[in-house]
This record gives structure tokens, C-alpha cells and sequence, in this order.
């Protein structure tokens, strides 16, 4: 929180000096874009000692897929009811995809997901389950489930839009487990 406001107030510094001079809209852009990565690359920093040992090699070898992340969520027009498999959405471990890419029932390690703090104070550790396919899911695109209503989506919101390094950990059967025990 203390880097965000750091990065927040020197956004202010610099984008309103006291020159009274109108500040070029790309410069301020650019400030406010280095701010925000800078505040989320410290948010979702990890200490590499923390991984497991599959979690190492699975962020050391090539990835199997990269693919245009979306989020979806339940509630308010998102999702509802089951996932494409029959099974309840797990957030932040469900995935939609297009099983022609990627296939259903892959367990997928999420790199840019590795340490990403979520609502409950607790890290991500990576996983997510491809469970769900969608209307708009074509090609490389994946749609990360966040939970309930579309305040679940803050804490990924980074992610959203971006193309994200997928790397396959083997197949589930049945639904995907809860979030205690998922990367069991």
C-alpha cells in the first residue's frame, strides 16, 4: 500500500508542478503507467526460495501456451450457475477457455499469477483449472474467474488484457478442487 501511495504522490509531484505549466498529456500518461507497474510488480513480487519444487520448474521451462487474459466474474451479467463441466466456479482457479486450444480439464500454472495477493491476504500460488468454455473464448484467449460481483476483480485487474505464459501441470478428473486444497 505504501508504494502505491509513494508512486501515487509522485505522479502529483510531477504531472502538477508548481511551474504552472500545462504538463503534455503523453508525459503524464507515461508517469502514470510506469507508477502503476511499478506498484503492481511490488504487490506480486515473490521470493523465488518460496516456490515448490514443480513450482520452479514450471516457471523455468518454456510455457505451452501464451494467451489474452479476460476476467469474468458471477453476478451483475457475469457468470452464473456451473462451468461448462458441471462443476460450481472455483475464483480464482477457474479458467475459460477454448478447448480447441487448450483442453478442458488441464491444470494450468499461471506464472504472472505466481504471488499475486489475494482479498483474504493470502499469496496465489499459480494453479487454475481449464473448467469452463465461453461464447467469446477463440484462440489464444483464457477468461480467469474472480468470484462474486465485480469487486472480486480488483485484486487480478493487472492481469486483465494481458497475454499471459501458460505452461500445462498435468490433467484433473471431476470438478476443481477448493481453493485449501487445490495446489495439493
Amino acid at each position: 500500500m505504501l508504494n502505491t501511495a509513494a508512486a501515487l504522490a509522485m505522479f502529483w509531484t510531477m504531472a502538477f508542478s508548481g511551474s504552472g505549466e500545462p504538463q503534455p498529456y503523453d508525459a503524464v500518461v507515461a508517469i502514470e503507467t510506469a507508477a502503476m507497474e511499478t506498484a503492481a510488480a511490488a504487490e506480486s513480487s515473490l521470493d523465488a526460495s518460496a516456490l515448490s519444487a514443480e513450482q520452479a520448474e514450471l516457471m523455468a521451462g518454456d510455457p505451452d501456451w501464451r494467451a489474452s487474459a479476460r476476467l469474468y466474474h458471477a453476478g451483475g451479467g457475469g457468470a452464473t450457475g456451473n462451468d461448462s463441466l458441471g462443476c460450481r466456479p472455483i475464483a480464482m482457479r477457474t479458467v475459460a477457455v477454448d478447448p480447441r486450444v487448450i483442453p478442458r480439464r488441464t491444470k494450468l500454472f499461471i506464472r504472472e499469477t505466481v504471488g499475486l495477493r489475494m482479498s483474504d491476504g493470502t499469496v496465489h500460488d499459480g494453479y487454475w483449472y481449464a473448467s469452463d468454455t465461453g461464447g467469446a473464448i477463440k484462440g489464444a484467449k483464457i477468461d480467469l474467474y474472480t468470484g462474486h460481483g465485480r469487486g472480486s476483480m480488483r485484486q487480478a485487474m493487472n492481469l486483465n488484457m494481458k497475454t499471459l505464459t501458460i505452461a500445462d501441470a498435468g490433467d484433473f478428473d471431476g470438478c476443481p478442487p477448493a481453493w485449501e486444497t487445490a495446489s495439493n
